[in-house]
């Protein structure tokens, strides 16, 4: 059940980003939770101020589609039982379109991908995230 539930909140940040929910990506951390948006040119920080730069950066993109696939979950062991921590390492394929366009469907795409690590705490509300690192490996832009 851990692991459905811990998979559930990594859905459920790919949802909150691709459709702009920032009240959702907030609530998905812990209060002192972290996100880390760096290697992809992006800030590091606690994720309410990372949650309004995204908010701000994300209007060059108005549509986003955040594939997080190939999800090893590994839950923290405590001598056979479960423990209160986990680690996903989760690779993603990000393909954006800039604004720009209206709904013509013209303007450049725009494809991200690399590896994510989400680290994860259980609480009283369930599995939050402590923390979210971008581990961008490449980027292209099609005109």
């Amino acid at each position: 059940m851990d692991r459905l539930a811990v998979d559930e909140v990594v859905s459920g940040y790919a949802a909150a980003v691709d459709d702009g929910d920032w009240a959702a990506y907030r609530a998905l951390f812990t209060p002192a939770g972290r996100a880390d948006y760096g290697s992809a040119g992006g800030v590091e920080g606690p994720a309410a101020e990372v949650a309004e730069w995204l908010a701000e950066t994300m209007r060059l993109f108005p549509v986003r589609q955040h594939l997080i696939v190939n999800r090893r979950i590994l839950l923290e062991d405590r001598d056979g039982f479960p423990g209160d921590s986990a680690r996903v390492l989760a690779d993603f394929l990000n393909p954006m379109r800039l604004a720009g366009d209206g709904d013509r469907g013209t303007a450049p795409n725009f494809v991200a991908a690399g590896r994510y690590t989400f680290t994860l705490a259980r609480t009283p509300d369930g599995w939050r995230l402590t923390g979210v690192t971008v581990h961008e490996k490449w980027r292209h832009m099609q005109a």
